[in-house]
């Protein structure tokens, strides 16, 4: 993938920098490991002061306002001051933006949002401010050779894509679901795995046809793609791409259902929008700020699911029947408790092949989910060409 052309948001820490990751948990900030201590724990800060960055508009209705909608709860605290700025390019431009969020504003923490902020930019402007924390959604940190005031924070969203997967097989007639994604990357395949393995555990028949774009913004072809697939029959669209507004007006005006991502989308669709799997970052910036202002160190790496409070679902629309909301609370409890595994054998890839054995299980730490490059059985669609 051409860095320059795409901003990849839902990429999971590589597994080389996840070792020490699995088992931990503390803070209040989900799953966690290393840590760096910008101040003495005894130097308590009575005003924290956070700078968020977004590549695209806060009012996409997708990626960049769930950092927006976290961003502005947490600005209700009276002892936090948060700063803000839309339609950052991956350019210098984002080192001139945290800069001057550091050098006006007196932020303490900088939250670079987009995937393409990280390298160079990130890198080179964390030595310059060791007293400052820049703290990048994704996984590209690496405690071998990135500086110590940085780290990294992402969240278990498949969760939440598997819950929307039950309502989804559970509300179509058609047997036929539509998923319209950017990139082939592990994040995507992941969640198109547990959308389709959650809506055939309800009926078996259902297909997943999926549908690449190609990029993270492409809203022509994001709207050519929904009809395409709503004329071959696709009675529920959902999707993995930067804002789906897109795709669930498309679905709207189409008169059929949709699964919304990243954030709410209800108010787009009020007759077709069904649930939606969502990010809640206000608790990750409430807890990052909380262990600020004590002086506490921060760790480097944060990860988590329902159970630790970084994810959730969008509420029901009225399409969604009783017997579908009492099958998706019941999974998410199980999520809550962390004792539901979704990559349980045997599982086999659209192709046939057996990629999990019978007997054998993965948990959503498992370093080896994050090299997936297959699509489950009943997925209809390729991963290259």
């Amino acid at each position: 993938m051409d860095k320059k052309t795409s901003k990849q948001h839902d990429t999971p820490v590589n597994p080389k920098r996840r070792t020490t990751l699995k088992g931990l948990a503390g803070l209040g900030l989900g799953i966690f490991a290393g840590g760096f201590g910008i101040r003495e724990a005894s130097a308590a800060i009575k005003k924290v002061t956070m700078g968020f960055l977004y590549v695209g508009p806060r009012d996409d209705y997708g990626y960049n306002q769930a950092h927006f909608e976290g961003k502005s709860a947490i600005a209700k605290q009276s002892w936090i001051k948060a700063v803000d700025q839309e339609n950052v390019p991956e350019t210098i431009a984002v080192q001139k933006a945290m800069e001057s969020m550091i050098n006006l504003d007196g932020a303490q923490v900088i939250f670079p949002t987009s995937f393409g902020y990280f390298d160079p930019h990130i890198l080179k402007i964390a030595p310059k401010y060791p007293d400052v924390m820049f703290l990048h959604c994704g996984g590209l940190y690496d405690a071998s050779k990135h500086p110590k005031n940085v780290g990294s924070y992402f969240g278990y969203i498949d969760e939440a894509v598997y819950v929307s997967g039950i309502v989804a097989g559970h509300t179509s007639k058609t047997g036929k679901l539509g998923y319209i994604a950017a990139i082939p990357i592990p994040q995507v395949l992941r969640n198109i795995n547990n959308f389709t393995m959650a809506a055939r555990s309800v009926n078996p028949k259902i297909t997943v046809q999926v549908v690449f774009t190609g990029g993270w913004s492409n809203p022509v072809k994001e709207a050519e793609s929904a009809n395409s697939l709503i004329d071959q029959g696709v009675d529920v669209l959902t999707c993995h791409v930067d804002s789906p507004k897109v795709v669930v007006e498309t679905a709207e005006k189409r008169g059929v259902y949709s699964c919304g991502y990243h954030a709410d989308q209800s108010k787009l669709a009020p007759k077709g929008f069904l649930t939606g799997a969502e990010w809640n970052w206000s608790k990750v910036y409430l807890d990052y700020a909380t262990l600020i202002s004590k002086g506490a160190k921060i760790p480097n790496l944060v990860r988590g699911g329902f159970k630790e409070g970084l994810v959730k679902s969008s509420p029901y629309g009225k399409g969604v029947s009783a017997k579908a909301r009492a099958h998706a609370d019941k999974v998410r409890a199980q999520f809550m408790k962390g004792d539901f595994v979704v990559y349980k054998g045997p599982i086999k890839d659209n192709t046939g092949k057996l990629v999990i054995a019978k007997g054998k299980e993965y948990g959503q730490t498992d370093i080896w989910l994050e090299s997936m490059d297959w699509l489950v059985e009943g997925v209809v669609g390729r991963t290259k060409g």
